[in-house]
């Protein structure tokens, strides 16, 4: 499609729908949005006023029916995801979804077989893989492994204090305040009680991100070897032997938010802070230190990043990848090993 706009529907304009991904995708100049799909017909048609959005249906379905899309935004509680994709898949286009891939490892298996099926590709919304902090960082790091000249990988570490995600993200949302019609959702894991399901339920919604940027920046797979009793402290292996530590809320904040990785090598390290996933027009920070010794001065970057926030890369990375451009941040395939991870903690902190 060189010289074409990329055609994206949405499917679902609610809070993260509108702020997080649609005001993004409606003002980039090589992407245009068709078509919105939204079972809320008063705030369907406030959203597409707004955003300059042509077309508005009542559901999925007839969104399909009705249009030819490159690509597919579906912006839903990640329950839905096991019932909802595999729908979406029959028109074949690429798909983007908020993370997790969905809310158990059955209902991920199943969307892995519909993709299967479709011979089309899915992404999920690990916007912090896009920050242009971490695409500088993981480059950086990729670099130092490959030529060892800060020595070999030994550490990554990932803290990630409860604080305020929103930042003021959702003071342009619109809201019809209409009453949400009744929805399928997907049928909890077989492989839980109900206390336990709740408890991964709710360490994949929060924490989900931080078990996906750990195989993001260590750059293989890992597993999971010890889970505190507290939950503050997931600890991982990697398939190399280099150790991985994510703490979660430590501490809390009220205003700030103060989440940041670590990758240590012998000789240096590259260290990541990331600001709140709603922030606009802002990036994260960089930091690499260089000391490697033999005489060698020690030096210490901090590159200069655009103000570009993570979001906004994250929806010019997906018309890219639906291009063909790049690949995608984070395929389906992959995103189930997250919900595998998390399966891991949940049975070492609880003991189910």
């Amino acid at each position: 499609m060189p010289g074409d706009k990329v055609r994206i529907g949405f499917v679902g304009v609610g809070a993260m729908g509108q702020c997080a991904h649609l005001k993004n995708y409606a003002t980039l100049p090589d992407c245009e949005v068709v078509a919105i799909a939204e079972i809320r017909p008063k705030l369907a048609q406030l959203v597409a006023e707004r955003y300059g959005v042509p077309k508005v249906y009542p559901d999925h379905a007839a969104m399909l029916a009705a249009e030819q899309l490159d690509g597919i935004v579906a912006s839903h509680m990640f329950t839905r995801h096991g019932v909802l994709v595999p729908e979406l898949l029959k028109a074949r286009a690429p798909i983007f979804t908020e993370k997790p891939l969905a809310g158990s490892i059955a209902a991920g298996r199943r969307i892995l077989a519909a993709l299967k099926r479709s011979r089309t590709w899915l992404t999920v919304g690990y916007h912090k893989r896009s920050d242009p902090a971490t695409m500088y960082a993981k480059a950086a790091i990729d670099r130092l492994k490959q030529s060892g000249e800060l020595g070999a990988m030994r550490y990554v570490r990932i803290c990630m204090p409860a604080g305020d995600w929103i930042a003021g993200g959702f003071s342009d949302l619109i809201n019809s305040n209409e009453p949400m019609p009744p929805l399928e959702y997907e049928a909890p894991a077989p492989d839980m009680d109900k206390k336990t399901c709740a408890e991964y339920i709710s360490f994949v919604n929060y924490y989900i991100h931080q078990v996906n940027l750990m195989r993001h920046l260590m750059g293989e797979p890992y597993r999971v070897t010890h889970a505190d009793k507290a939950g503050a402290l997931l600890v991982v292996e990697g398939r190399s032997g280099v150790t991985g530590t994510i703490e979660m809320s430590p501490y809390t904040t009220s205003i700030a938010w103060q989440e940041e990785a670590l990758v240590a090598f012998e000789h240096g390290y590259v260290k990541i802070s990331l600001p709140a996933p709603l922030a606009s027009n802002r990036p994260g920070r960089v930091e690499i230190l260089r000391d490697p010794g033999n005489g060698a001065v020690p030096e210490t970057i901090v590159p200069d990043l655009p103000w570009v926030h993570a979001m906004r890369q994250q929806a010019v990375n997906f018309v890219r990848a639906v291009r063909g451009e790049i690949k995608p941040m984070c395929e389906a395939q992959e995103a189930l090993e997250d919900l595998k991870a998390a399966r891991d903690y949940i049975r070492l902190r609880f003991g189910k």
